[in-house]
């Protein structure tokens, strides 16, 4: 019951959409209408500019760090580490899946990487580091995204035990399932490189 409590406080969590927030406010228009469509922090900072991807950055990670804490702390203290990965999941569900939207949401990068910093500091810092290194060498922002919870997951049944790995492993999972189209024209050639510095350069 404690599990299902940490998933459902995160996904409520998760529901409340940063960068539909901060569309509206300085637009007055949805996410989905700018950019790429993407309610997430790379989009809004490409459509409204740096000011307004760090405020959805901050919101994200804020939003992720308030499930984890209330399920660490007061909801499920007995289920340590599992309870911030619970909820971490449950807030990688809300944020992709909102139920106000249709289920359409984000692809889950800042609340992922936040979960897995909170559940295991150093490794969950090592794989986001990993994946940034991989997007700035690559210039291929799927790939990055899927490598920070991948790079996760033998570290997490390491320090966490079965239980943990399996919720790693499922938000890796969630991860490829939200970048396969982008992936997939990684594959063809037809992604476009973000970040790279260029030979010329």
């Amino acid at each position: 019951m404690e599990r299902l409590i940490c998933l459902a406080a995160g996904y409520v969590c998760g529901c409340l959409l940063t960068a539909e927030a901060v569309a509206r406010w300085k637009t007055g228009r949805g996410a989905r209408t700018l950019g790429s469509g993407n309610p997430g922090m790379a989009n809004i900072a490409g459509a409204l500019g740096k000011g307004a991807g760090a405020l959805v950055l901050a919101g994200d990670l804020l939003k992720t760090a308030l499930a984890c804490a209330l399920c660490r702390l007061l909801l499920a203290p007995d289920l340590g580490r599992l309870a911030v990965l619970y909820a971490g999941l449950g807030a990688a569900l809300g944020h992709n899946f909102p139920f106000w939207s249709g289920f359409h949401g984000g692809k889950g990068v800042t609340v992922t990487c936040a979960a897995l910093v909170l559940a295991f500091p150093l490794w969950g810092t090592v794989s986001c580091i990993l994946g940034l290194a991989v997007v700035l060498s690559t210039g291929y922002l799927p790939v990055g995204a899927l490598v920070i919870p991948a790079a996760a997951v033998l570290p997490a049944f390491w320090l966490g035990g079965a239980e943990a790995g399996m919720l790693v492993l499922t938000l890796t999972l969630m991860m490829l399932s939200r970048h396969i189209h982008g992936l997939t024209r990684v594959a063809r050639g037809q992604e476009p490189r973000k970040f790279r510095r260029t030979e010329a350069e």
